[in-house]
């Protein structure tokens, strides 16, 4: 088996180009959804919010401009086959270097402070969220998923027990929806994880946000309950932008995990209808 070489700065070229694209373009599917949502939308005013929803992503695609002010904390998955050879300097600074070069050529809002408490603007939004998986061959999938805080801070993770019903989770999901309201500037992209422990769980989430909204999980079971949870969600009467509507959510996406036998941990991860990311394999 031949090992390839590559040289970090071409993760440092992708990341960059990725955090600008996903700041400035949503991913087609989600476009599509949104536009669907639009048509079925029965409230006059909602349908007026989704009319200048649609205006504001089409002028940021033609005008090169945010599609939203909050660019974000930079979330980064990378998927690094296992016969890549890295040169040129160490992985984690080169992400770190294209986020800064992202954002700052970009011309995208620095968001990020240094220290939780002391709260120092780093002024180029770095560091990055890093998740890094070791995966078969000799390429690298580069995932990049700029993560707005309106939507972040409405997010939230229980440890259920094993015997919470199914029935159970879906109505949690949808209460933690309810208790957003309007802050996540809906119509929402919900993830959701279910399993692992407690920091396993809330990745799933997270990772389930970048899944596309037209696919559904492979698994019926799973399948079923985001059905569930949308029509619920959905039913909730928030509407877009908080005003009132039949659309709240435009997608549930779930991802499940092996867990231990005491415990059943569930995480919402709240997206908002700017839920951006964007990929590329090198």
């Amino acid at each position: 088996m031949s090992i390839r070489e590559l040289n970090v700065s071409e993760i440092t070229k992708t990341v960059k180009e990725l955090c600008i694209k996903a700041n400035m373009k949503l991913p087609d599917d989600l476009c599509d959804c949104i536009k669907c949502n639009a048509s079925l939308e029965k409230s006059p005013v909602g349908r007026g919010v989704f009319d200048d929803i649609i205006a504001n992503l089409d002028a940021a695609k033609t005008e090169q401009l945010p599609i939203c002010q909050d660019t974000g904390m930079a979330v980064v998955f990378i998927e690094l086959g296992q016969d890549v050879h890295l040169v040129g300097g160490d992985l984690n600074d080169a992400v770190n270097k294209g986020v800064s070069e992202g954002y700052t050529e970009g011309l995208l809002r620095k968001s990020v402070v240094s220290d939780p408490l002391e709260r120092v603007n780093t002024g180029d939004n770095t560091p990055a969220v890093i998740h890094l998986s070791i995966v078969p061959g000799d390429k690298v999938k580069i995932t990049c998923a700029p993560k707005g805080f309106g939507s972040e801070n409405m997010s939230q993770l229980k440890m259920m027990t094993p015997a919470v019903t199914q029935d159970e989770i879906v109505d949690w999901v949808v209460s933690v929806c309810a208790t957003a309201g309007s802050n996540p500037c809906p119509p929402i992209v919900i993830g959701v994880g279910i399993g692992g422990d407690f920091e396993k769980c809330a990745y799933l989430a997270k990772k389930a946000l970048c899944r596309p909204v037209s696919q559904r999980n492979p698994k019926p079971l799973y399948a079923e309950l985001e059905a569930k949870m949308l029509e619920k969600i959905n039913k909730l009467g928030i509407g877009p932008q908080g005003f009132g509507g039949t659309q709240t959510c435009l997608a549930v996406n779930i991802e499940e995990a092996p867990t231990h036998i005491a415990g059943l941990p569930v995480s919402v991860n709240v997206g908002c209808h700017v839920t951006r990311h964007a990929g590329a394999v090198i």
